[in-house]
């Protein structure tokens, strides 16, 4: 996009500024897309699909051309300032990653998120023939006689539902992963900020399980013979309590737009 036209949008009073920062990225679902820059620059950017194309290509060429220029000018100025990597200390850095991110994958919150992962994955491969069935059986016992009542209704109630819970499947895991990552390095470097990111990751989660949970609940009133469901419903219960617990400040972080109030 032409750095004028992102400057005008940027000064645009309608749009909330870092509404985007922690929402659950389903612009399809969300109520806010009208007051999101980041969705309006995405729907301006979206044309044609064979010219987008070619910007695409052209896009990534030009990308290309950059990164060589970028690393001979690197390495002209290292040359120039006499430059030199430190790598012990450039290893430990990488180090100190590696060890904060297993850190954080081995909470107990985001290990409980890892096995909902796999057990929706389980779930789903069980019954992949669910919707079909469902809207085999709607069809068939829809009577003519009955007006305003659509053969699919049903069907689409649950597809709504298996939709809702293929979306936030990873998404909790990994908005998990990342507030206990923050939580991590706002203890190691006494920085509040990392905190009140991580409570932001921690609380776009938690309204992902609650969600998750609702689905999980609708599909289990509709079909009480799939008692398989009820293990990741009790493991989505059990996270909520394990993410509540972690993050006792989750709830009270006020996301741009969706908790707040914006002229």
């Amino acid at each position: 996009m032409d750095p004028e036209r992102l400057e005008e949008m940027a000064r645009d009073p309608r749009f909330i500024s870092g509404v985007y920062n922690y929402c659950d990225r389903w612009c399809e679902r969300c109520a806010l897309t009208s007051r999101c820059m980041n969705y309006a620059i995405g729907q301006e950017e979206a044309g044609d699909s064979r010219s987008r194309d070619v910007e695409n290509e052209a896009f990534w060429d030009k990308l290309h051309e950059t990164f060589e220029a970028t690393m001979e000018r690197v390495e002209e100025q290292i040359e120039e300032m006499d430059f030199d990597f430190d790598e012990e200390e450039l290893e430990e850095g990488i180090r100190e990653q590696e060890e904060i991110r297993e850190a954080a994958q081995s909470q107990s919150c985001s290990r409980t998120a890892r096995r909902y992962v796999d057990l929706v994955d389980n779930w789903l491969t069980l019954n992949e023939g669910l919707l079909d069935d469902q809207s085999n059986k709607a069809e068939s016992s829809a009577r003519p006689d009955s007006p305003g009542v659509e053969p699919s209704d049903d069907a689409a109630g649950i597809r709504d539902c298996i939709e809702i819970i293929r979306w936030y499947q990873p998404q909790i895991w990994v908005k998990l992963c990342r507030a206990a990552s923050g939580a991590i390095r706002a203890r190691l470097e006494d920085i509040e900020s990392f905190q009140e990111d991580a409570d932001g990751s921690a609380k776009v989660a938690l309204i992902g399980i609650e969600r998750s949970i609702a689905a999980w609940g609708t599909l289990l009133n509709r079909f009480p013979d799939h008692e398989d469901a009820i293990f990741s419903l009790a493991t989505l219960k059990r996270l909520l309590r394990q993410v509540e617990a972690a993050f006792p400040n989750a709830r009270a972080f006020r996301r741009p737009g969706f908790d707040t109030e914006e002229a």
